[in-house]
């Protein structure tokens, strides 16, 4: 299936979700049954996050499942979104896909990151950087876009930097990362085969050198990713769906920074999280657990829970204030409805961003849910423009 003229492409990143009574091995065999899908709905890409230690997360491994779909598979797109370089070399990521390049040509991405972990303790009030950068703004509307506020996350919370740091002691990410430029010009380095220490020593890494593959940066705010990846000429992801109070500073700061290099010109993809039913009813009961789910990863002990089922949502009117305040970024940005209107507020998230194509993730307790819910995007996506029905492009209120 062919993209519409009037459409940027739509690809995914899967998380590998773990339904609340599921298993990771389960959550893992339905992320590869749902590429397949995906391939045969003509996603362009499907990448894979890495997380450790998360019950509700089962994608820790992008390079592995990357390769196990790429095998089954004929045409998607296959990478990470992103191999985090607080836990792996680059030198060990472009290896990893530099083989699953060499076995499949021209269908491979290496999307690397820096995830944010908190330095040790030296004291009861030693202060951490919270995880996600402040806006300059607070809630606003533009151009029909709803971008929210920062959320309230309290980077000296004891507990979360706690579960962080307990989480770094197990997965034994003892790496001191170099400058973000360094890592990236590595990887490049040795690709072109060109790659030398300042001392003049050079290095030969046989998978990496002349690899075909893209590689991508992820970025959530307008700090040195997004800087590095447009002074490098590199294609950049802006994490909509994760930060969505500081994705228009990010695609900026790309955008003033780009020279041209590995690209000629600037490449954005704009994630963004989305849940698509028959009807809008349907795609609203099915979407109430995730607010417990983000609570989840922005507070407590454990991280993103197992994903709950819809019966067991805390209904949002019972929540304290508090909470509301903790979620209602990712709640209220999150794309939900039925296939107009998820189009519709699709259409305004690219239109404003200048996205040059679409990241989207669906989490859901039940996979079936899931793969409903790409198929009937991808139909109402590439229906040609005359038999579209326009949806509602709502934003929320502000206060």
């Amino acid at each position: 299936m062919s993209v519409a003229p009037d459409r940027v492409p739509l690809s995914v990143l899967d998380l590998a979700v773990v339904p609340d009574g599921g298993t990771g091995a389960g959550a893992i065999r339905a992320a590869v049954d749902l590429a397949v899908d995906l391939d045969r709905l003509g996603y362009a890409r499907v990448w894979y996050a890495e997380h450790h230690l998360s019950p509700g997360v089962g994608s820790a491994s992008p390079a592995v499942l990357a390769a196990a779909v790429a095998a089954r598979t004929p045409r998607i797109r296959v990478g990470s979104g992103a191999v985090l370089l607080s836990t792996t070399s680059p030198l060990i990521a472009a290896e990893q896909f530099g083989t699953l390049a060499a076995l499949h040509p021209g269908r491979v991405d290496l999307g690397l990151g820096r995830a944010f972990t908190p330095p040790e303790p030296r004291g009861a009030d030693t202060p951490v950087d919270p995880p996600v950068p402040a806006p300059a703004s607070g809630p606003r509307v533009v151009d029909g876009l709803y971008v929210p506020g920062p959320p309230p996350i309290d980077g000296s919370d004891s507990v979360l930097r706690e579960r962080l740091l307990a989480q770094k002691r197990v997965v034994g990410a003892s790496r001191t990362p170099a400058a973000f430029r360094d890592e990236l010009e590595l990887v490049l380095g040795l690709r072109a085969g060109t790659y030398a220490e300042a001392d003049g020593t050079r290095h030969v890494a046989p998978p990496v050198e002349g690899a075909d593959l893209e590689l991508w940066v992820l970025a959530s705010s307008a700090g040195e990713s997004a800087r590095v990846a447009g002074e490098l000429g590199l294609p950049l992801a802006a994490n909509f769906h994760v930060s969505p109070a500081t994705t228009l500073g990010t695609i900026a700061a790309y955008r003033a920074a780009f020279r041209p290099g590995v690209l000629a010109a600037p490449y954005v993809v704009v994630s963004a999280d989305v849940l698509v039913a028959a009807t809008v009813e349907r795609a609203r009961a099915l979407a109430s657990p995730f607010a417990d789910w983000v609570l989840s990863i922005r507070s407590g002990t454990a991280g993103a829970i197992a994903y709950p089922r819809p019966e067991d949502a805390v209904p949002w009117d019972a929540r304290g204030t508090a909470e509301r305040a903790l979620v209602a970024d990712r709640v209220d940005t999150r794309i939900v409805g039925d296939p107009q209107t998820v189009v519709a507020r699709l259409e305004t998230l690219q239109r404003v961003t200048g996205a040059d194509e679409l990241l989207l993730t669906t989490a859901t307790h039940d996979p079936a849910d899931t793969r409903r819910s790409y198929a009937l995007l991808a139909e109402a996506w590439n229906a040609p423009a005359t038999s579209r029905t326009a949806g509602s492009d709502a934003v929320p209120t502000l206060v």
